[in-house]
């Protein structure tokens, strides 16, 4: 089957279904410059121990470990834009064609893109918690500082600040993950974006 084949095969697949909706994963940032996990020489995960470095165990016992980790990343997610892959699906959401996308990224490019119905599976970098007095506060200004000066963000009452991103070890937001399930469940077509579908419980 020729692309432009399988594009029209895709087309047909959406414009007939019930009821369409989208999961995506690290991949389908890649082209907006965020480097995927396990992709091979250029996977997050290549150089550095997931569980050292990002699970909420180690963030309590070592912030600024995590912080280090990040420290790279934070500008590339703050700057990065939507590339066609996300305005695609936006426009489908539009367009009366996609009714949500669920999503394993924490970098807010669906909704840059236009998206409206967007369920978060890993959480977000709009905010950040005090993991002393739990206060929430928007995380653009403890990023932009951040990046500025490699400190580990702190709150008012000295904690340090978590960004709202499920780190491994934690549970999902049950708000959220609840429902992804029913969208997936009220589905006819399913388009996968971006993931090798290995990571529970998305991959479920």
């Amino acid at each position: 089957m020729t692309l432009t084949q399988q594009i029209e095969k895709a087309a047909d697949l959406i414009a007939k279904a019930r009821y369409a909706v989208a999961l995506t994963g690290a991949g389908i940032s890649t082209p907006s410059g965020i480097p995927d996990f396990r992709s091979p020489g250029s996977g997050l995960w290549e150089k550095v121990n997931p569980m050292a470095v990002a699970s909420i165990f180690a963030f309590r016992l070592q912030p600024q470990a995590f912080y280090n980790w990040l420290h790279p990343l934070a500008e590339l997610m703050l700057n990065a834009q939507p590339n066609p892959a996300h305005r695609a699906l936006a426009d489908l959401e539009h367009m009366g064609l996609l009714k949500a996308v669920i999503t394993q990224n924490v970098d807010n490019l669906h909704q840059k893109a236009g998206s409206t119905t967007v369920y978060e599976l890993h959480g977000h970098l709009r905010e950040a918690t005090c993991m002393r007095c739990q206060k929430v506060v928007p995380a653009r200004p403890l990023i932009e500082k951040f990046i500025a000066d490699a400190q580990v963000p702190l709150c008012e009452c000295g904690g340090v600040m978590k960004p709202n991103v499920v780190l491994f070890g934690e549970q999902l937001p049950m708000d959220v993950l609840m429902a992804a399930q029913r969208e997936a469940e009220a589905c006819d077509l399913m388009l996968v974006a971006g993931s090798y579908l290995e990571v529970a419980p998305a991959s479920g």
